[in-house]
């Protein structure tokens, strides 16, 4: 082959690669110098970024996030499940030591920092589908008004491991760089994570102690105080258009006057200040909370997962579910329930894979193929209508 020839096979070969995937490498090559400069090991910067590609998943998760995307009702009843329920009074008891441990050094309910390990990492079984220096690379390398900041989070990620806290081969996590059993961000951890074992290292991948610790530091300085509770579900007067909104405060005896009382009917009274919000409208439970919610909330600004989290405590704590159900006839499944549901995909033709429990691509056009078979809306949701409609029970 001639070099004309040669050239322009590689000029054509050149054009069919995405863009990304020829961009990265190079972009890649300044992050790794960038890091060296800011003091991590060219070594540990060599073997955490090498081998960086183009992660189109990664990119398209950047702009969708589960707890923006889907009813609230899925969203909890995916995470507040039996099995999750079950193993966390299961891990109480286990780690009673340590928990209340945590809870008398930071203050912070040890129920709720055992809620943030379970929701975050399932209780450290599930650390991520990613390797958060390759994740952080291509959130860097995408451009964007975020850039930057991810880049802080690669540039704290490689420092972190050239210190040898955490092994360079323990950052698995979420494709926004969080990583260890409660799911912390690189600058998170330098400014929070603490060794609570004592050992030396602060090890959230590989350190329960550590973790819990962590995290309950991250609540008590996100303004987490164990003299008042998260808040509490309440009933609403039919037709009220009063204030409304999680910062909106007033006291207990304000909502009182309001026409507000607790979910059992009786009166609400105090100087506790709370805010109302009803997260799937007015037909929908409806609650006062307060700034240990808020707390919660700074761990992930979405008020479906601070939700998931008190739910879970109350429920490990022995305290009741939430009374008012959420207003819908086709709720959301559980995690047993949805591996279920592609068992019965597989068994009546619509092929989705191996079931894993998790909703892909793949299984929602089964979910699509068999809502439309039933002459269902197709939605591609994972709901107990097309679960029961395929046999499920």
């Amino acid at each position: 082959m001639n070099r004309t020839v040669l050239m322009a096979w590689v000029s054509v070969c050149i054009a069919l690669l995405p863009l990304p995937a020829l961009a990265i490498e190079s972009c890649v090559s300044r992050l790794k110098q960038e890091a060296v400069s800011a003091g991590v090991n060219p070594s540990v910067a060599s073997r955490m970024l090498d081998g960086a590609r183009y992660d189109e998943k990664v990119i398209r998760f950047s702009t969708s996030q589960p707890e923006y995307q889907i009813p609230i009702w899925d969203y909890m009843a995916f995470l507040v499940d039996p099995k999750r329920i079950e193993d966390g009074r299961q891990l109480m008891r286990q780690h009673a030591r340590t928990l209340s441990a945590v809870e008398q050094r930071y203050g912070v309910d040890k129920h709720v920092v055992l809620a943030v390990w379970g929701i975050e990492s399932d209780f450290g079984q599930v650390r991520g589908d990613f390797y958060t220096p390759h994740a952080l690379a291509n959130l860097v390398c995408a451009g964007g008004r975020r850039s930057n900041y991810f880049r802080g989070e690669l540039i704290k990620t490689l420092q972190i491991a050239s210190r040898g806290d955490v092994p360079v081969e323990a950052f698995q996590g979420s494709w926004a760089g969080a990583f260890g059993q409660t799911q912390f961000m690189p600058t998170t951890y330098a400014a929070l994570a603490v060794d609570f074992d004592g050992d030396g290292r602060k090890d959230l991948v590989n350190s329960i102690p550590d973790a819990l610790g962590s995290t309950a530091n991250f609540l008590k300085d996100a303004g987490w105080r164990n003299t008042r509770p998260w808040g509490m579900e309440v009933k609403v007067p039919d037709g009220y258009s009063g204030p409304e909104g999680r910062r909106d405060y007033a006291s207990l005896d304000t909502w009182n006057r309001r026409g507000l009382a607790k979910i059992d009917g009786s009166r609400l009274s105090g100087a506790l200040e709370a805010g109302l919000i009803r997260p799937a409208g007015a037909n929908g439970p409806a609650f006062l909370v307060t700034r240990n919610f808020h707390a919660i909330r700074t761990y992930n600004a979405s008020t479906s997962y601070a939700l998931a989290i008190v739910l879970l405590s109350e429920l490990v704590a022995g305290r009741g579910p939430f009374v008012t159900p959420w207003p819908t006839d086709n709720p959301g499944l559980s995690r047993a329930q949805r591996f279920e549901l592609q068992k019965l995909l597989n068994q009546n033709g619509f092929n989705v894979g191996e079931p894993d429990g998790k909703v892909g691509p793949m299984t929602r056009a089964g979910i699509r193929a068999a809502e439309e078979k039933f002459g269902m809306p197709v939605t591609g949701r994972p709901s107990w209508n097309v679960y029961y409609a395929l046999g499920g029970r």
